[in-house]
């Protein structure tokens, strides 16, 4: 994605947006001071220039701080806003999907950073069934176009918002009153991704006027954007020790007493060829209303309307090994004690809804609808007096998604070949590529309802005043912000046994990136439905549904309240070498959370295997709220020396504070009645709490060129971690999973009893003790005089260790990046080559075991041709080595859960300014 508007503002006068970001800092007061506090105005021209003035933010800042400006965005490969920020030292991106919308800083987890856009937050829903939700900002939802500038903040100042560990994020769109009136500009082209082989639409424009005294000015964005994604590889549901199937298979004993295996043999349960395919079409506008009737006062109304259309579709089709026993003839070991290879024998059924074999092949089909709608209206202000300001800010964002997701589950009997590296192969392909052997198996599927709602509510009153000396300015002030966020979950069934050839047989599939990563057989090319649109008629054309029992609802019902009180004062310090600030802020935090607790004698199947709605629940159960309250006293302090005038030595000493994600706050309880796990919350769990220090050194040896070398350490006094335990728990799928093939055999593995009491294995989150990170960062930046060639890079170390001995979620010991660029005249073309280390991430399924996501590397590349100071034509070329996305169950990369590619994207583009 290029960007539009004053972002390629080529010949611009445009002042960089302050780094104070409270509406009633950004004054005229605080650029009039001392270098140490000014922001220099750049006319942007290209790569060189826009460099220069994101390495003069970081100069003059009291705080240890790294910037991005818009044409960084544009001139640098990315699709978004998240890919553009990888270029910062220490920040890393995880790739679970094309499109980023996890980010990590300084190796802390992407849900303890916060992001605000104009000093205030965004709402968010939830966009992916069975998903969870994190507080971390999700950038890809985002259009750039709207953005002046980035700051990450890695040492916090007393003013601003508390809630982040590793940096918080502050993004600024652009003044109307700070560009040419009746700046109009544009961008309209295509992406391409080679796995899906189709193109698709996009274009925004920006206009911006302001009358001639510069006292009234409007500025608008407006983007449509569409982008296909296609996710393919293969997954491991879990692994199953030899031994227990040499209990009860014959042969597989004999393989054991042999020496052929071993008891301890790990096999995997399920190998599963899975296919996500999404189509993205996102529409935005963005509007900015500045009043400045005269010097003293400065009024800015912003207004926010963006829907994005995500629906996809998840095809995953899995062998399952582990359900049936009786059917393994046969298993070979390989190096670390893992199974890598097995043969099932089955006989498949014809045209029939009802087949027992002893092979068992699923194809899930998840179609899943989702639409999110945000909204907002912010208004900030400033009045100037004589040395002193008073601002505020005020304002509410709204974020809504109905997500529903339709399910079919088609069932093949016939026996199959498989091995961990190329995948599996029916061993009877006539059968296996024939519709007629393919149907439901006892279970017609069902449809699930999630509306999912989040709201932000804020306020702000600042103060400053300026003093002469050596501290030089006071700011005090005050900020109310309380965020809300809910979910429920209604799943109906009835929905009719059918045969494939019912639902809408789609030929064979083609996988050509599951192709890429070593697969072949039946992994590549098996039968598939019609697709998206398919399934959900197969599930809502074909009669009345009814309601699920009530346990899903029960477990997946909630809604969390989180209202922030706090009140800050702060010093701001400098003479000709030495500037810095120190304060405090005070956090009540008051978080009530909401859900069902359920008693024992609500959870008793019927007669239909339902547990009935009309439930009597007795006093102190149902759905009832719990409060929990916390107070934080969070001092920070920054200091900076100009050793020279050109190398700066910097120090910084805080205490932050952050949150579990809402979901974690909430009594929930999210299953996978299959497989048996579960995720749960737990509204005890408390604030996470670190001491930090940073320091780093910077030397600016020209105006475009830096070195700097950091280093960080992060104490953290109450870092949540996740328990695993067993419990009982009625199974909200058994009136459809039994008496079936799929629930009888969790009976007879004495996983579940007959009325659907099942053991499931939980992960919930618990106050974990204290947690350490520590590491250090260098970055270059240079541009090689008049050769029109320049290059930045960074590299970042980062060790992390819970109490327990293991490492924090999200922590890559080792990531770097190096991105030379080139621009001279009207050509301009940069490359950027990203690496991170493994690193420890969430599970593939609710309540699995956390996996641990392999090294990754990215290289992409963009060039751009202009015209003229009107015109200009840009080719970004994405994810070039099309990298594989792993994880593994456990450190040592033995046990592989999931590998996963994207394919390589390639966006060409036109754009205009005038």
């Amino acid at each position: 994605m290029c960007l539009s508007g004053s972002l390629h503002a080529q010949d611009t006068t445009q002042t960089t947006p302050p780094s104070t970001v409270p509406a009633a800092q950004q004054t005229e007061q605080q650029a009039e001071k001392a270098n140490a506090k000014q922001l220099a105005t750049v006319t942007v021209v290209g790569i060189r220039a826009s460099l220069q003035q994101s390495m003069d933010t970081k100069r003059n800042a009291d705080a240890i701080v790294d910037a991005i400006t818009a044409t960084d965005i544009g001139k640098f490969p990315a699709t978004n806003v998240a890919e553009a920020l990888a270029q910062v030292p220490g920040v890393t991106l995880d790739h679970l999907f094309g499109a980023t919308q996890r980010v990590s800083i300084d190796g802390i987890d992407p849900s303890l950073n916060l992001a605000f856009l104009d000093g205030h937050p965004v709402a968010q829903a939830l966009w992916l069934y069975g998903d969870s939700p994190n507080r971390g900002f999700n950038y890809s939802l985002l259009p750039a176009e709207i953005l002046g500038q980035l700051e990450i903040f890695k040492s916090p100042e007393a003013r601003l918002p508390e809630g982040s560990l590793g940096g918080t994020v502050f993004m600024h769109t652009v003044q109307p009153l700070d560009v040419p009136s009746n700046t109009i500009s544009g961008s309209f082209g295509a992406n391409y991704n080679d796995m899906t082989d189709k193109n698709r639409p996009n274009g925004s424009v920006f206009y911006s006027w302001h009358n001639d005294s510069k006292t009234f000015g409007v500025d608008v964005s407006a983007q449509h954007y569409e982008q296909d994604t296609s996710r393919q590889g293969q997954e491991i549901f879990g692994y199953t020790p030899v031994s227990a199937i040499a209990a009860v298979n014959p042969a597989i004993a004999a393989e054991v007493a042999s020496g052929q295996l071993k008891g301890s043999d790990q096999m995997p349960t399920e190998i599963n060829s899975a296919n996500f395919e999404q189509i993205e079409k996102r529409n935005s506008i963005f509007v900015n209303i500045q009043y400045k009737p005269n010097e003293h006062f400065d009024s800015t109304l912003s207004l926010i309307y963006m829907t994005d259309s995500l629906n996809n579709i998840n095809t995953s089709l899995y062998p399952i090994a582990g359900f049936n026993y009786a059917g393994i003839s046969h298993l070979t070991a390989g190096p670390g004690g893992i199974v890598t290879s097995g043969t099932q024998v089955g006989t498949p059924c014809y045209q029939v809804t009802s087949c027992t074999s002893t092979a068992e092949s699923f194809e899930d089909n998840d179609a899943r609808a989702s639409y999110i709608r945000t909204k907002g209206v912010d208004w900030r202000g400033t009045f100037y007096g004589d040395g002193w300001r008073l601002g505020g800010q005020v304002g509410v964002s709204t974020s809504n998604n109905v997500i529903s997701q339709a399910f079919k589950e088609i069932f093949y009997g016939g026996g199959f070949n498989w091995s961990i590296p190329n995948g599996f192969n029916y061993t009877n392909l006539a059968t296996a590529n024939n519709p007629n052997y393919w149907a439901d198996n006892d279970f017609g599927g069902n449809i699930g309802y999630k509306p999912y709602h989040a709201r932000d509510s804020y306020g702000q009153l600042d103060f400053s005043k300026d003093f002469d000396g050596f501290f030089n300015e006071l700011l005090v002030g005050a900020r109310y912000a309380s965020h809300w966020e809910s979910q429920s979950l209604l799943i109906y069934r009835g929905v009719p046994n059918m045969t494939l050839n019912q639902i809408g047989y789609g030929g064979l599939t083609n996988l050509q990136g599951a192709s890429s990563i070593g697969l072949n057989g039946s992994a590549v090319s098996h039968v598939q439905t019609c697709g998206y649109n398919c399934i959900f008629n197969a599930v809502l054309d074909n009669g009345p549904l009814s309601a699920n029992d009530p346990v899903d609802y029960w477990d997946n019902t909630f809604n969390v309240q989180q209202q922030n009180t706090a009140i800050y004062g702060q010093v701001n310090f400098g003479d000709d070498n030495l500037h810095g600030n120190i304060g405090a802020r005070w956090v009540r935090t008051k978080i009530t959370s909401y859900g069902y607790y359920v008693p024992s004698s609500c959870q008793v199947p019927g007669a239909n295997g339902l547990v009935p709605w009309n439930c009597d629940f007795t006093p102190g159960t149902g759905y009832i709220g719990q409060t929990s309250t916390h107070n934080n006293w969070l001092p920070a302090f920054n200091i900076a020396y100009n050793l020279t005038p050109d190398v700066i030595l910097r120090g910084a000493a805080s205490e932050t504070l952050a949150y579990a994600p809402y979901n974690e706050l909430a009594p929930f309880f999210e299953a996978n009645d299959t497989v048996l796990t579960a995720t749960a919350g737990n509204p005890a769990i408390k604030p996470y709490r670190s001491l930090n220090g940073d320091i780093s050194a910077e030397w600016y040896f020209n105006n475009e060129s830096v070195i700097a070398i950091s280093g960080f350490y992060k104490n953290v006094l109450n870092y949540v971690v996740n328990a695993s335990t067993i419990q009982s728990r009625e199974n909200g799928s058994w009136g459809t999973l039994y008496p079936g093939p799929v629930g009888a055999q969790l009976v007879a593995n004495g996983m579940c009893t007959v009325a659907g009491i099942c053991q499931y294995q939980v992960s919930a989150p618990i106050n974990g003790g204290r947690a350490k990170v520590k590491g250090a960062a260098i970055s270059y930046q240079q541009a090689f005089g008049d050769s029109g060639f320049g290059l930045r890079a960074n590299y970042t170390y980062s060790d992390s260790s819970t109490a327990a001995g293991g490492p924090l979620p999200y922590n890559s010991k080792n990531s770097y990046t190096f991105a030379p660029y080139f621009e001279q005249g009207p050509y301009s073309a940069s490359i950027s080559y990203n690496y991170r280390g493994k690193y420890l991430a969430g599970g593939y399924v609710a309540g699995a075991p956390d996996a641990y996501t392999g090294s990754y590397k990215e290289l992409d590349a963009s060039a751009a041709y202009a015209f003229n100071k009107n015109f200009s034509v840009s080719f970004d070329m994405l994810n070039l080595l099309n990298s594989v996305y792993k994880q593994y169950l456990g450190p040592t990369n033995t046990q592989l859960l999931n590998e996963y590619v994207s394919g390589r994207e390639f966006m060409l583009e036109a754009h205009f300014k005038f």
